[in-house]
């Protein structure tokens, strides 16, 4: 088995020596020794990077996502909250697509002013029942945050 040190692991995954110093001190990965003052890790560890950084990219917090992997560093997935960060995510394209949609109107727009543009004016207005909605439609992470 090829082990690899610490700069090796970060020249791979793009992650900080010292963002994986710091995985490695909440338990998100680990090292199986060093050489010298190196930390070495297996092959294996590139994945679990990979994993972290698209949870991350997900908005899930470091503290989710040490929850997700088992104590032997496998990842442990709970489906119900991969479907509602799903979900979350799904509800963010909406709203980003319906801001973008706006922003080429405003930029596009013939009108005097803009406030005399009706497109203009119902885009701003199922902007803001957007937003209550989303409030209202929150749902926690996990289970135990209920």
């Amino acid at each position: 088995m090829k082990f690899l040190d610490i700069g090796e692991v970060s020249a791979r995954t793009g992650v900080k020596p010292s963002a994986l110093r710091y995985y490695e001190e909440i338990g998100l990965i680990e090292s199986l020794f060093r050489h010298g003052l190196r930390r070495q890790f297996s092959s294996d560890v590139l994945l679990q990077i990979k994993l972290i950084t698209m949870g991350q990219a997900a908005g899930f917090s470091l503290e989710e996502i040490a929850g997700m992997f088992g104590r032997d560093g496998r990842a442990d997935l709970p489906r119900d909250v991969l479907h509602r960060k799903a979900d979350e995510i799904d509800d963010k394209i909406q709203q980003l697509s319906a801001l973008r949609d706006t922003l080429r109107h405003v930029a596009d727009c013939k009108a005097p002013s803009h406030m005399e543009c009706p497109t203009f004016r119902r885009l701003v207005e199922f902007s803001g029942k957007r937003g209550r909605v989303r409030l209202k439609r929150k749902r926690p992470a996990f289970a135990s945050d209920i």
